[in-house]
């Protein structure tokens, strides 16, 4: 779906939505907008956009219309430097940062006490939400499931697809990627040098980069194990998980399915056709997952 068409769809959602500023713990913030249906049924979905993505991309958008209008509460998450919040935390953005959103999922939680709570994810941030809900994270309260759409299952494995498959990808988010940096590096001119990342242009290198100066991991396997979500880093997961994704996905390798721990509470739906994040019966008609986040959280 054109991104116009999502921005209109979603007009009566973005118009009642607020901001909110989650204190995350030791002094993070991270943004987020929340929207309450005229007549809410009891339940809260906190959405979560892919990288480089944001509270407004399109199928954050189409999902959240699609969810308000059954009485769904719609909470649109930004990660740090995603949308348009590079000034609110001075170190920059990488995918090990699981404490800050398990605390802004648990802010969203306290405000929302008596409701259920979702937590639904697409791309990297379907990978964030399963980590959130196998975290023990003392902050968490209940949460009533999670659905993560083509989520990022070993980031290596992703990075070789891009890799070997259709350079478009990898341009891509190596042009999202720089831009979002260089605007970082703006907003914070003299604490934050990313010349070095600047140097390459594929994500391999640049991340390499990112690792050896802006993280604590001795090297990129370490950080890339960091937020796989194969082998056991789901058997602790405190709430039933759904994860949808499709084996022509040109990203995330359906053969990593194979390498997830077999969680009673886990289920995959696993699709022939899809790609990554699509799911498109017409071009100009929003996605099935819409349709199918819907009856996963029985609205």
């Amino acid at each position: 779906m054109p991104r116009r068409f999502a921005l209109n769809r979603a007009a009566p959602m973005r118009a009642a939505s607020r901001e909110l500023l989650l204190d995350c713990g030791e002094g993070i913030r991270l943004q987020a907008f929340d929207a309450v249906p005229a007549r809410p049924n009891g339940k809260v979905a906190v959405l979560l956009h892919g990288w480089e993505g944001s509270a407004d991309s399109y199928y954050v958008l189409s999902l959240g219309q699609a969810l308000f209008d059954a009485g769904v509460q719609v909470v649109r998450l930004n990660l740090r430097d995603h949308g348009e919040t590079h000034h609110l935390n001075r170190e920059i953005f990488h995918s090990c940062r699981l404490e800050e959103v398990c605390g802004a999922v648990a802010a969203i939680g306290a405000q929302h006490a008596n409701q259920a709570l979702w937590l639904v994810g697409f791309s990297l941030g379907g990978n964030f939400m399963l980590r959130v809900a196998a975290s023990k994270d003392p902050r968490l309260g209940p949460l009533a499931g999670v659905i993560a759409v083509s989520p990022v299952l070993h980031p290596d494995s992703a990075m070789l697809a891009m890799e070997r498959g259709w350079q478009v990808y990898q341009r891509y988010f190596v042009h999202k990627w720089s831009r979002s940096l260089r605007r970082k590096q703006s907003l914070w001119p003299g604490d934050l040098h990313l010349d070095d990342i600047f140097r390459f242009g594929d994500l391999r290198r640049m991340t390499a980069a990112l690792v050896a100066q802006h993280t604590s991991f001795p090297g990129m396997p370490e950080y890339l194990d960091g937020y796989a979500i194969t082998g056991a880093r789901l058997d602790t997961l405190a709430a039933p998980a759904t994860i949808l994704c499709a084996e022509d996905d040109p990203i995330i390798p359906a053969s990593d399915l194979a390498h997830l721990a077999m969680h009673p509470q886990l289920k995959v739906a696993r699709q022939r056709r899809g790609g990554h994040m699509g799911f498109f019966t017409s071009p100009l008609a929003p996605s099935w997952i819409d349709d199918f986040v819907r009856r996963e959280i029985g609205v």
